[in-house]
């Protein structure tokens, strides 16, 4: 559709707010060089930002003499105008000023499915606690997914276990979560004095399938190759254990949340530093809340859950 004023500028690039400001100053004080001095630019310079902004409106605001300045019959409605444009500018400033200073209000926080049922209500009592203002909007899922969506912006952070692709996504640590091995009473594992990796059987190893950062962890730290005998999530893999099928390498998160399980699975901590995994926080790089994040880091690092330790430096 053709413009109605076809002579108008296609583009605001020549207008400045700076020049409304001017016209503005000049209007309520009806003197160029009162208008200068309260602008702090010379009266040349405001003269002529003035002269091209009447250029590029098409019109003149002002009427000069050596006497007086005037607003012309355009001028008067122009100004009125620039009167709103300029009371929206200031508005526009109040409200970002008043934004509030790192997280705050609905963020989108998501957790590997190993995790987040057994970490993130810690971590909402201890938020609810301490950060009154920041609301969580939760999501669980597998590693992959949940990198995808915090790439596209549908969450703000996600807690994962490390490592995390380096490039788009910034990461802080916040504790190392051990393993313990999961196995039906009985089985040839759980009457060892001493429970170390290298001791591990492989052919009736249990694992999750794939997708889970838990399956790659534990094959891993097990040096095994992929079986066929997986479970769909932790649930449905301590129930295999349960029935005898074999045993498995379970996070310490998840095993004391299930105490009324230990009747019919027994639970071993390793005496090897490496079994288990490090929980991070991650964003994506490009995030100009950077120093928030790393603060709320900082914060889940110094209250890591009781069962867990802080991660290895370097």
């Amino acid at each position: 559709m053709a413009s109605p004023h076809p002579d108008l500028p296609r583009s605001l690039a020549g207008l400045s707010l700076r020049d409304l400001e001017y016209a503005q100053a000049v209007a309520e004080l009806r003197h160029f060089g009162q208008a200068a001095e309260r602008c702090g630019v010379s009266q040349p310079a405001l003269s002529e930002q003035i002269r091209k902004l009447e250029a590029i409106l098409g019109v003149t605001l002002f009427e000069r003499t050596r006497r007086r300045v005037t607003l012309t019959s355009a001028g008067v409605t122009l100004l009125a105008q620039i009167e709103r444009v300029m009371a929206e500018a200031r508005h526009l400033l109040s409200l970002s000023h008043e934004q509030p200073q790192g997280l705050a209000g609905t963020v989108g926080l998501g957790a590997i499915e190993t995790l987040g049922p057994y970490y993130l209500p810690f971590v909402l009592r201890l938020l609810r606690a301490t950060r009154p203002g920041l609301s969580l909007r939760l999501a669980e899922g597998r590693t992959a997914r949940l990198l995808d969506r915090l790439a596209e912006g549908a969450l703000d952070m996600v807690l994962l276990a490390a490592p995390v692709p380096r490039g788009h996504f910034s990461t802080a640590p916040l504790f190392f979560e051990p393993f313990q091995l999961a196995a039906p009473p009985g089985h040839a594992l759980a009457g060892l004095r001493r429970l170390v990796l290298d001791d591990l059987p492989t052919q009736d190893l249990l694992l999750l399938e794939e997708g889970h950062c838990l399956r790659d962890h534990a094959l891993s730290l097990c040096d095994a190759k992929p079986v066929t005998r997986h479970a769909t999530g932790l649930e449905t893999l301590w129930q295999m254990i349960a029935a005898g099928e074999g045993y498995s390498l379970l996070p310490e998160l998840a095993v004391s949340a299930r105490p009324e399980l230990r009747d019919l699975v027994v639970c071993r901590r390793l005496d090897d530093p490496d079994a288990g995994r490090t929980i991070v926080l991650a964003w994506r790089a490009s995030d100009p809340r950077e120093a928030a994040f790393r603060d709320l880091a900082g914060q889940l690092a110094a209250n890591r859950p009781p069962c867990t330790h802080a991660p290895a430096q370097g």
